[in-house]
């Protein structure tokens, strides 16, 4: 007798979860969405001024651990070092991938501008991979990063272009977690010859398990809704863990005290109309109470991951504005550092 599989868990039309264990990420929303979320394929000749390749950096079982390259335009007679933007995607720990048009059309657009190569690792998803896992994997690609930088692995745009003095952390939504996490760890070893000289969280989803007032006042969107901040995390956090754990609340009595923690500058990127302001703004409290070297920047009237929208950024003239002035703030920022 065949059984028929049952569906447990159904995320906002982006995941579904079945008894078997088995999980479906085909995207069941509005179809006109669609292609963002759809694997561009790298292409090593330059378009629009930026490259793309993906390379395998180590593997994890039987699985090859994957990142995605981004190299601007460099003219063949100059000798141009650039900064490293490791990047991590957002999905909630649950979707997304680093090839998907949306982190692809925004990536590229940043990299040209900014002048920095981008390193985006393929992360493992929950619940087939429950966190640590993704953030294992981030941590993993910096340490990938220093081994390119003391010639132990191979990957010549590296080699000839990237300044490893000046390596960045930056991530989307539950990227954003990732960020702090792999900055944190990385206080605890030594990266030489690499340098870590930023961080660059934008829209982390660092939450508390009682709903704060934004959540239950701000407006949900596309990219998150009330729905996908329960079940992701449900789905995502260690078995018997909340949203208080320290992955989602840094800033909480779980976690490891932010006194004690050895961190880069941080340039903190926030929306006001986020779901999830609040919990992010206390995050952003904490680490001034402790001294931490920290910049709060925030899009006025934007929603959470605004950036990443194609066609708002194209179709509505604020949302374009917001993300010009998102980009040149980070660009600043990597200036700086």
């Amino acid at each position: 007798m065949v059984h028929e599989k049952k569906l447990v868990e159904n995320v906002s039309g982006w995941l579904r979860l079945y008894d078997d264990g088995s999980v479906d990420r085909t995207w069941t929303g509005p179809p006109e969405v669609n292609f963002m979320v759809q694997p561009v394929p790298p292409h090593e000749n330059f378009k629009d001024g930026v490259a793309t390749r993906d390379v395998v950096t180590g593997s994890h079982g039987s699985t090859d651990h994957r990142v995605r390259l981004y190299l601007p335009e460099i003219k063949s007679d100059e000798k141009e070092v650039l900064p490293i933007v490791l990047h991590f995607h957002g999905g909630g720990f649950c979707i997304s991938e680093a090839d998907w048009f949306m982190y692809y059309q925004f990536y590229t657009r940043f990299t040209r501008s900014a002048r920095v190569i981008c390193v985006s690792p393929f992360l493992r998803h929950a619940p087939e991979n429950r966190l640590p896992a993704g953030i294992d994997d981030g941590f993993s690609a910096l340490l990938w990063l220093r081994s390119v930088a003391t010639g132990d692995a191979e990957e010549p745009w590296l080699k000839e272009h990237a300044d490893f003095s000046r390596v960045f952390l930056i991530g989307d939504s539950s990227g954003a977690n990732i960020v702090h996490e792999v900055a944190a760890r990385a206080g605890n070893i030594k990266l030489d010859p690499l340098r870590l000289a930023g961080g660059i969280p934008i829209h982390p989803g660092f939450l508390r398990s009682t709903r704060s007032r934004s959540e239950l006042e701000k407006p949900q969107s596309p990219f998150l809704t009330l729905d996908m901040v329960d079940k992701f995390l449900g789905l995502a956090l260690p078995l018997g863990s909340n949203k208080d754990h320290p992955i989602t609340c840094p800033m909480g009595d779980n976690a490891p005290p932010l006194s004690e923690l050895k961190l880069p500058p941080y340039l903190l990127c926030l929306a006001e109309m986020d779901l999830i302001i609040d919990t992010e703004m206390e995050f952003y409290e904490g680490m001034k109470k402790e001294k931490k070297d920290v910049e709060v920047f925030v899009n006025k009237g934007m929603t959470h991951s605004f950036y990443l929208n194609k066609i708002a950024v194209d179709m509505d003239p604020d949302t374009g504005a917001e993300t010009d002035a998102l980009i040149a703030k980070v660009k600043k920022f990597i200036e700086q550092h």
